[in-house]
């Protein structure tokens, strides 16, 4: 744009008989261009905001009232464990740390590890141990769980674990295929999330 004006003035000097157009008025006219369209864009971008002001919404952090409730819903892919069901609070073991979620929580969408998810409700607390999948905190005060596997926590039995741990390292330093040995290191990741889980119960 400013080549182009530049470029006119030139062919209007040139027209009036001037054969060589000022390097210092070509400078001037620069920086006068340039201050014109910062206006312009300042202009512009003010009468925008006020004129929609209700179009712009920021996230903020809210705070959990003592009888808020959470709507939580959580799913395997043949079950259904919670669907739609108030709850106090939700206890997630999530990939960058375990974290509690409370109603007026903020948006998010957070990776499970293998772990403990315990739901927190007004008649007690469940805990069920989940081998990963997502949590989603929506608006309105809605968390949904995916996970790909989930069972009550009393379901296991902390010596069948530890058995099936022994195995499981037994094959991930044996000396089968490197696939047999990753698969066997990932069984071995989420044995021992649950022996720890089933620790601390």
């Amino acid at each position: 744009m400013l080549i182009f004006m530049l470029e006119v003035r030139r062919e209007k000097a040139s027209a009036r008989g001037f054969r060589r157009w000022p390097e210092d008025a070509e400078a001037s006219l620069s920086e006068n261009l340039h201050l014109t369209v910062m206006a312009a864009s300042l202009r512009i971008a003010t009468s925008a905001v006020r004129r929609t002001p209700s179009a712009i919404h920021f996230a903020r952090r809210g705070y959990a009232e003592a009888t808020d409730k959470i709507k939580l819903s959580m799913a395997l892919p043949h079950q259904s464990i919670f669907s739609s069901t108030d709850v106090v609070q939700v206890n997630l073991c999530a990939a960058t740390g375990d974290m509690g979620i409370l109603a007026n929580h903020v948006p998010s969408v957070e990776p499970l590890r293998p772990g403990v998810v315990e739901v927190i409700e007004s008649s007690g607390a469940k805990k069920f141990f989940v081998s990963g999948g997502f949590a989603t905190v929506h608006p309105n005060n809605k968390l949904t769980i995916n996970a790909v596997e989930a069972a009550p926590l009393e379901d296991f039995s902390i010596e069948a674990v530890r058995t099936n741990l022994q195995e499981a390292l037994k094959i991930a330093s044996g000396n089968g295929t490197e696939e047999d040995k990753l698969e066997a290191r990932i069984e071995a990741d989420v044995y021992e999330s649950l022996q720890h889980a089933l620790g601390s119960k």
